[in-house]
């Protein structure tokens, strides 16, 4: 079992003790519903609300040490708590409060990742509006991977356009519509 998915399991297990509702994001959820690619962090969306920040990310920097000074007011000012391991493995935790967010955590489901393991994974879908919404050359990349892997008459395209087209006016990036559209034509 790789350092990667033993820390992915063990954020798991905090999660569930805190009774915190999570889903693993980014490279992790790509290895499962895409193509598999090299990925030094782990990413989780975990859901705090508008309000509820401040003790899940004090929680959580009593577990790990932060990746970069003054990471409390980082996360609490850009909803993103940037840790480490005690190993220098990244973990990226996107504090969750938007409807979408909502959805993707309601929407997970435990994946057996590793005989007997289980990591709460993200849906396909959702995987896809996230990358679709970052919007970066590896992130396409990741997007052909799970159409490919996944097969694009597979995919719930209604539900990925009605969460990710408001996202992008928010973003004001019109342009990813079109691209993704042209992707599901293959």
């Amino acid at each position: 079992m790789t350092e990667l998915f033993s820390l992915a399991l063990e954020l798991h297990e905090v999660c569930r003790k805190h009774d915190w509702s999570f889903c693993v994001i980014g490279g992790l959820a790509v290895q499962h519903w895409g193509e598999p690619r090299f990925t030094k962090h782990v990413d989780l969306t975990l859901l705090t609300g508008f309000g509820g920040e401040e003790k899940v990310v004090d929680g959580l920097l009593a577990l790990y040490p932060a990746r970069i000074d003054g990471a409390r007011d980082f996360a609490l000012q850009n909803r993103v708590l940037l840790l480490q391991s005690e190993d220098g493995i990244g973990i990226d935790i996107a504090l969750g409060a938007l409807d979408f967010e909502r959805s993707a955590v309601d929407r997970a489901r435990d994946v057996e990742v590793i005989e007997g393991k289980f990591l709460r994974l993200c849906s396909s879908e959702d995987l896809v509006v996230m990358k679709a919404f970052a919007d970066r050359a590896l992130d396409w990349h990741d997007i052909e991977g799970i159409i490919t892997r996944q097969g694009a008459a597979t995919l719930d395209w209604n539900y990925i356009f009605l969460h990710l087209e408001p996202l992008c006016e928010v973003k004001e990036a019109p342009d990813i519509l079109p691209r993704l559209r042209h992707l599901q034509r293959g």
